[in-house]
């Protein structure tokens, strides 16, 4: 079975600190997602960000095992269809009224690695745009819930697969990881049941969980830039993802939103 890596107390603390400054980079982003604004308005933003509070930008640079070149930019902007990895600064979109945009950002601070994503709705959106964020967003928090010291990393995914309703696809192409020494780390975690319940999840181990749901396919297909996933159905997608710390009390969020 892979190694997963217990941090110490000296890394636990930097990644606090990791986590509540990429939640507030997060925060400003979401005000950045309005219509007639640009991915690219937000990918500068992040830069300026990452810039002012001494972070490293993690995907900038940064080349996936399956993909041709390094990734070109600082955020993750997916619009949409685009489940993950949507590129701001190549050919930017414009955001229009209900698009459904979800923000995904990776920084080191002390060289400890955080990762979190958020999706948003430019302006008012359709009912059906707003319910697919809430059972996104019901899908992460039993994910965490589930990321108990004593239960096995397979619990996670079966737990978000239980509260995600059946007419919904969950993306089992991508999925959560370790995380903290490096952008991804091993155990692999998938946001579905697996017949493997994988390695037993101890205290300070730390994870980021990160459901991805569809209002159509659980279907992917990777786009010929070497990143941006869409849904094969063309449908919306969400993405929702926190850096989880394994504690002997429970999970602790620790990319949470402060707002």
């Amino acid at each position: 079975m892979a190694h997963i890596t217990i941090k110490t107390e000296e890394d636990i603390a930097h990644l606090r600190e990791g986590g509540k400054i990429l939640a507030d980079i997060l925060d400003e982003l979401e005000t950045v997602v309005q219509p007639g604004n640009t991915s690219l308005d937000v990918d500068d933003r992040a830069m300026e960000l990452i810039e002012c509070y001494g972070v490293e930008p993690m995907t900038l640079g940064y080349h996936a095992s399956f993909a041709p070149r390094p990734y070109p930019a600082a955020s993750c902007v997916s619009v949409n269809d685009v489940v993950v990895h949507g590129i701001p600064n190549e050919d930017p979109i414009t955001f229009q009224e209900g698009d459904v945009v979800s923000l995904d950002v990776v920084i080191a601070h002390h060289r400890m690695v955080v990762d979190s994503a958020r999706t948003v709705i430019a302006g008012e959106g359709s009912p059906e745009a707003r319910q697919l964020l809430q059972v996104t967003q019901k899908a992460l928090e039993a994910g965490v819930k589930a990321a108990q010291a004593g239960n096995y990393v397979g619990d996670i995914g079966r737990a978000i697969e239980k509260v995600v309703p059946k007419q919904y696809g969950i993306i089992e192409s991508f999925c959560g990881h370790g995380v903290g020494y490096d952008l991804h780390e091993e155990p692999q975690i998938p946001n579905v049941a697996t017949a493997n319940r994988g390695a037993k999840i101890e205290p300070g181990m730390v994870f980021a969980i990160e459901p991805m749901i569809t209002l159509g396919s659980k279907e992917v297909m990777v786009l010929r830039d070497g990143y941006t996933a869409v849904t094969e159905d063309g449908s919306l997608a969400a993405h929702m993802e926190h850096t989880v710390l394994i504690t002997e009390n429970g999970p602790e969020k620790l990319t949470q939103s402060r707002k």
